[in-house]
């Protein structure tokens, strides 16, 4: 199997909803923000090529969806399908993939299954050879949000993905049409139902999602305001991390400007970090 990462269109959000109850003294050392309080993100897909005969892709990002005053209200930075283009730069379109593999369904990680927004025409369902797995719980989430989060969802995709019929529901370690190559895991302190999907056993790559999503997420006390239990995403994150250090599985984010992989690693106070960091990931042999 070959891993590559693939960029989408990137987002600028509150850094203080991004860290939560990280005073700001600390967390504008790790990643900058601007004038307005601001940082910049990441919203990065990972490709898997020979995954059992199949071009698998991890996560879809933003995309281009909103039309622009939402546009402006979620921060998309660049207004056309950066993810498609990211795709054919590997000489990979979107047509040629077979799966897409989705942690969630909030707009920031499934809304690139969409079109780009164009003037008074409908969004359309893109990838159009592609099944699409989700867990069943973050289904059941998209389908009947709770008040907090329900500005995260996108109707429409739930509508076109259900009428697609190549909807995946899943809810255990390994699906069938994936084989033995994809093992996943779940977490629940960050939405119900959040699905990491880990590729090439030990030694292999995890797609963290917003359980980590960056560099300064893996410190343990690190979480994000968007999280709704943020104690039990703390404590979903040690064992998730002292599994990947143990077997040594590297981690894979997508909100992480400067950085798409790196290794897990732990000092002897025990507390986690990275080393071996890579900002673009180019047919990793896994």
């Amino acid at each position: 199997m070959r891993v590559w990462s693939v960029e989408g269109n990137r987002q600028r959000l509150d850094g203080g909803a991004m860290f939560g109850n990280a005073p700001r003294t600390l967390w504008a050392q790790w990643v900058a923000p601007d004038e307005r309080n601001l940082v910049e993100l990441a919203c990065r897909g990972m490709l898997v090529e020979d995954l059992d005969g199949q071009r698998v892709l991890f996560e879809a990002g933003i995309g281009a969806f909103f039309e622009p005053k939402l546009k402006t209200r979620y921060g998309v930075m660049e207004s056309e399908h950066v993810l498609l283009s990211s795709l054919k730069q590997v000489g990979v379109p979107h047509d040629e993939i077979d799966v897409v593999v989705l942690s969630h369904l909030h707009f920031d990680h499934a809304g690139g299954l969409l079109s780009a927004y164009e003037p008074g025409r409908p969004v359309e369902l893109l990838f159009p050879n592609a099944r699409f797995i989700v867990s069943r719980p973050a289904w059941e989430r998209a389908l009947n949000p709770h008040p907090r989060d329900r500005a995260s969802f996108i109707p429409e995709l739930n509508r076109l993905l259900a009428e697609s019929g190549r909807l995946e529901l899943v809810e255990g370690e390994y699906v069938p049409s994936l084989g033995d190559a994809v093992r996943l895991t779940y977490t629940e302190g960050h939405t119900p139902g959040l699905m990491h999907a880990e590729v090439g056993g030990e030694g292999g790559v995890v797609f963290c999602s917003d359980l980590i999503p960056g560099r300064p997420w893996v410190h343990l006390p690190v979480t994000m305001g968007y999280d709704r239990y943020p104690e039990r995403l703390i404590d979903e994150k040690r064992q998730f991390l002292e599994e990947k250090v143990t077997r040594a599985v590297r981690l894979f984010f997508t909100h992480d400007l400067d950085c798409a992989l790196a290794t897990p690693v732990r000092d002897e106070r025990g507390r986690f970090g990275v080393t071996d960091e890579t900002r673009v990931v180019e047919a990793l042999v896994v």
